[in-house]
This record gives C-alpha cells, structure tokens and sequence, in this order.
C-alpha cells in the first residue's frame, strides 16, 4: 500500500510514521508532503491508496485540498490527522469526502482503529 503523508511538521510526519508502525502498520511506501499544494501534485502523481493529511498546514491547507482533491475526480481514502477536532470541522471534513479524523494527540490504537475503518471503507 502507498500512504501520502501530508504535514507541514517534518517531526509531525515522523510521528505518525512511528506511530503508524506501533499501531503494526508496516511495509508500505510512504510518501511525505509540506503542503497541501505539494500533496496535491503528489497524489496526482502518485496515485495512492491513502492520504493522511494535517488541517493547518500553508500554501493549501488541509481542507482545500481535500476538496480540490475530489475535484480532480480522486476518490483514494483520505484522513485528517490534526489537533482539530471540533464538530464544526468534522462536520467539513466529512462533508468534503474524508474517511475519517485522528486527533492529535493520537495513541498507536486510536489510529490502528481509524485506519481500520478507512481502508475498509
């Protein structure tokens, strides 16, 4: 499996790799983006079969390119891990075609879990 991981935190990144292993989800490709406008062009590029992506991130944050992601026509499996968790921005996230949201601080079950959830999605 190919994860696209969005973050503009290179040690963010780092952890939810760490993390992504401890939760026993390892042997995939993983590729790393600083921006949403970055990952855009990568997802397109590379064609994964899952995005993790942060919310605040700059150039195109997380939300924008989700949707400019859905626009494109893109239906790979995509999920917010963020420290923003609010109804508000659940409520957008699923709206804009996301699978799922791991909040930070997350544990390796909480996004064994998810993950669970969204790849079988």
């Amino acid at each position: 499996m190919k994860i696209l991981i969005a973050d503009d935190s290179k040690a963010m990144r780092m952890i939810v790799i760490r993390t992504m292993r401890q939760a026993g989800l390892e042997g995939h490709k993983l590729l790393e983006a600083e921006n949403g406008a970055e990952a855009l062009k990568m997802a397109k590029a590379e064609s994964p079969d899952l995005i993790l992506s942060d919310w605040n991130m700059p150039e195109m944050n997380g939300i924008e390119f989700l949707r400019a992601l859905r626009a494109s026509g893109s239906t790979t499996p995509f999920c917010f891990v963020t420290s923003e968790g609010s109804e508000e921005m659940r409520t957008a996230a699923e709206q804009a075609g996301a699978l799922g949201l791991i909040a930070k601080p997350f544990t390796p079950e909480a996004f064994a879990e998810t993950l669970s959830q969204v790849v079988s999605a």
